[in-house]
């Protein structure tokens, strides 16, 4: 099978397609063959070395959508043919994939591919940031940042389901557009002076929370963003380093969490609940998956380099089967 190996960190031009033999499948796991791969922030930090969670040479990728081709030994949760997704899955970036059950949920029929490889990782964050990072009320107000971007337009989205008002900032008017499409009702173009805005948008009170993945370019202003006992959720830790914090010049009160992919859905049931919700807000037509780009698996080094260089919106993807068509979905 082919899969994507990178024997050294660096640049995005480390991944390279190669054949590699067929995975053995160890006990609970099965065997997948992948439709398409989920492109995420941690991939890059795993091909950069920023974020090392295995030895060398590895297949970067942790989330994707596929069907089952072989069983090991072990839980019979599912059968050979079904479909099923998952997130946190490492060596995603491949024809196939051996994956431990506990990490699979199946996907209905009525969630196509495209959607489901570009649900969960984003989808299940968001979900978490908007329920235990702080728990969205109807009339909460929030900012969020890179608003056009996978976990964007995950949280405008499920903000507007649970009630509440958003704030989104984008680097460029197309990406407002996106944005706005998405439901924001206010949308910030540019990081010059955005708490200003922010301030001006909610008559100075501020916004309940910040969702912010930019790192230490928008923290001070994200502090400034927010009313009296707000809440700051930071995530996205290879987008830059924060900086340090005296607790003491904290203003209003505020509150600071940092939420880790590993905290989204600490055991399987949450796992299970958390996708079937978010399965049954695309069912009904309450939840868009933004596809920005469809890559072959062979481009992965360039879906990476537009991804760190901002030039895309939505979820990219990797397709292993891809025919070279239209990109955009």
């Amino acid at each position: 099978m082919k899969a994507i190996l990178i024997r050294a960190h660096g640049a995005s031009d480390q991944m390279r397609l190669e054949e590699l033999p067929t995975p053995v499948l160890g006990k609970g796991q099965v065997l997948v063959r992948v439709a398409a791969a989920g492109v995420n922030f941690m991939d890059t930090g795993v091909v950069s070395g920023a974020l090392q969670l295995e030895p060398l040479p590895l297949t970067p990728g942790v989330e994707g959508i596929g069907r089952i081709v072989a069983l090991g030994d072990g839980p019979e949760e599912f059968r050979v043919g079904d479909r099923v997704a998952w997130l946190f899955a490492p060596h995603s970036y491949a024809e196939q994939i051996a994956i431990d059950v506990a990490r699979l949920v199946p996907v209905p029929d009525f969630v196509d591919d495209a959607s489901a490889a570009g649900l969960l990782m984003q989808g299940i964050t968001a979900s978490h940031f908007t329920s235990e990072s702080y728990a969205i009320r109807p009339g909460d107000v929030a900012l969020v940042h890179a608003a056009a971007g996978g976990v964007g337009l995950m949280l405008v989205q499920i903000i507007k389901l649970l009630g509440g008002t958003v704030i989104g900032r984008v680097s460029t008017e197309a990406k407002a557009a996106v944005a706005k499409a998405a439901g924001a009702d206010h949308v910030i173009v540019g990081n010059d002076n955005f708490a200003d805005e922010v301030l001006r948008l909610t008559d100075g009170e501020g916004v309940h929370v910040v969702y912010d993945g930019a790192g230490g370019d928008t923290f001070q202003g994200s502090l400034h963003s927010l009313r009296y006992h707000g809440v700051l959720v930071c995530f996205g830790p290879l987008m830059g380093r924060m900086p340090l914090i005296d607790v003491y010049t904290l203003p209003k009160s505020i509150l600071i969490t940092y939420a880790t992919v590993g905290d989204h859905v600490r055991t399987r049931d949450a796992l299970l609940e958390r996708s079937a919700k978010l399965f049954d807000w695309v069912a009904a037509g309450k939840l868009k998956v933004t596809i920005g780009h469809r890559y072959p698996l062979a481009d992965a080094a360039q879906a990476h380099s537009d991804l760190m260089g901002r030039r895309t919106t939505g979820k990219l993807l990797l397709v292993p089967e891809y025919d070279g068509g239209p990109s955009h979905a």
